[in-house]
């Protein structure tokens, strides 16, 4: 069946190192291991997320570069992965280019949205890995977006920035996209042998209340290993701690999802 309206989502946070491509990967693995098709769009010019399926540079002829810049659609883009119910729109280098040449464009913002909603899309969820800067590139994320999802490293210096993305995400809200809405914080790289792991994640709660996950994803080797070998973590090794997590956390997003559709 064909799913004209799949609920999408952008992962997203200008600080770099916070765990967002880990969290792309294997929320989407998650969600396509229970059933759901998923699109991932990796929208960050480093490629970490195809990197992270095994998707080798010179396998990447068609990639989210000639997506945004309007030359191909959707279903011409999409690669199937390794996983069942994923599939992937892979991102190169050339994607960096583009911030520079959507300044001179005709809706510079908009062209992701349009490119999504050109075509009827065998999807229920799309998760668009996001670069780590607040540009056109992450903008036009924000505005095809349904909800953003915030990665939150567990450091001293995690709500410093966080103010700075909550105030863009209201103003895209405002001006741009009225669906836009935040779908939670998820804190990362949690290790709770740190007393100080445990004070951040206090006043995050206290800050943010019920839009911060319950489910927090842990400090775990295994993860860090899974990119070099080309899979996600829940491949790689489905039994280790980040991976359990993953599941909890793609667990907890369909409740949400489900609560929030069952009160509108």
């Amino acid at each position: 069946m064909t799913n004209t309206n799949p609920r999408i989502m952008a992962i997203a946070n200008q600080k770099g190192g916070v765990g967002k491509t880990t969290t792309a990967v294997n929320l989407a693995t998650a969600l396509a291991a229970v059933g759901r098709r998923v699109l991932l769009i990796d929208l960050d010019p480093q490629g970490n997320a195809s990197t992270g399926f095994g998707i080798i540079n010179a396998d990447r002829r068609i990639t989210t570069y000639e997506l945004v810049m309007g030359e191909v659609s959707v279903s011409e883009a999409a690669v199937p992965t390794a996983i069942p119910h994923l599939s992937l729109i892979a991102a190169t280098i050339d994607l960096s280019g583009a911030e520079l040449e959507l300044v001179s464009m005709v809706r510079r913002e908009s062209r992701l949205r349009e490119a999504l909603q050109a075509v009827p899309m065998p999807y229920d969820y799309v998760i668009i890995d996001c670069p780590p800067s607040l540009g056109l590139v992450t903008l036009n994320a924000l505005v095809a977006a349904d909800s953003v999802l915030i990665p939150l490293q567990c450091e001293f210096y995690a709500l410093e920035g966080l103010s700075h993305l909550l105030k863009t995400i209201e103003l895209v809200h405002q001006r741009m996209n009225p669906r836009l809405s935040i779908q939670g914080v998820v804190l990362t790289m949690y290790d709770r042998r740190n007393s100080l792991t445990s004070q951040i994640e206090q006043d995050v709660r206290k800050f943010l209340g019920t839009q911060v996950y319950k489910t927090v994803i842990p400090r775990n080797v295994r993860m860090s290993e899974a990119p070099s070998h080309g899979k996600p973590a829940l491949i790689y090794d489905m039994h280790c701690a980040g991976s359990k997590a993953y599941l909890k956390l793609a667990s907890e997003l369909l409740r949400r999802e489900k609560k929030q559709m069952e009160a509108a």
